[in-house]
């Protein structure tokens, strides 16, 4: 069974690319929506716009994670149990969508496309910002994962059903874990993506700040974690 979804661009500022990372999804079929995080320059001021293309802003910037919720309410709204999450910086490459696509076997189920490193331009700091994450999204959902800092994924709507702490890049690590935590599955695809030149590259990501928010994600989860722990040893001696 092939699942239907449409694509979410979660995007600030990415003025000089969005236009055609929103034409290349469209190439291939997919309707698509822009979440406008708070742009200086409004997108649907110069982003063209059809019945495919849907653009919905937010008039202060709220964060990734905020993002990528208001693009899964949108989806759901228009129909849809699954989306598909790609960067405004053409990073991501829409005809690798249908390898996570084909990916989906059941219902809520996260595709995360782990991205081929040993390609051009891939700055050090991004492969060891990779592994450390990595190290305790293996941990804390219990998946092998290898690269949980992609954000090219296939999300269910119903990530709209938890409760979250965070509302920037470290929300994509809190929404694994929740959704780990449910009792859902998380799979990877490798896919190919382009890395483009630093001086190319427009990157909202904050190497340190960043990378130590999604530690503090881990930290704030660890008393959860081993409580239910202690909860499922009790429950199993006494059952």
């Amino acid at each position: 069974m092939k699942y239907d979804i449409i694509a979410v661009i979660p995007t600030l500022n990415n003025d000089k690319t969005i236009q055609s990372v929103v034409d290349d999804i469209l190439s291939f079929g997919y309707k698509v929506v822009v979440i406008d995080d708070g742009y200086t320059n409004p997108v649907s001021s110069f982003l063209k716009q059809n019945d495919n293309v849907t653009i919905v802003r937010h008039e202060i910037n709220k964060g990734k994670g905020e993002a990528i919720l208001t693009g899964a309410k949108k989806a759901k709204e228009l129909g849809f149990n699954y989306f598909v999450t790609l960067d405004g910086d053409a990073q991501h490459k829409a005809s690798e969508i249908i390898k996570l696509q084909n990916s989906i076997s059941k219902d809520n189920q996260i595709i995360i496309g782990a991205r081929n490193f040993d390609i051009a331009n891939v700055p050090n700091g991004s492969k060891f910002g990779r592994w450390f994450s990595n190290f305790w999204a293996c941990w804390d959902t219990g998946y092998k994962i290898t690269d949980s800092l992609s954000g090219f994924r296939i999300y269910p709507t119903s990530i709209l059903n938890f409760p979250y702490k965070t509302s920037k890049f470290d929300w994509e690590m809190e929404v694994l874990v929740r959704h780990a935590w449910d009792g859902n599955e998380i799979i990877e695809t490798v896919i190919e993506c382009y890395y483009p030149k630093a001086e190319d590259r427009v990157s909202h990501f904050r190497k340190f700040e960043d990378t130590m928010a999604i530690v503090w994600v881990h930290v704030q989860m660890l008393p959860i974690k081993w409580t239910n722990m202690f909860l499922n040893l009790f429950r199993g001696k006494n059952s």
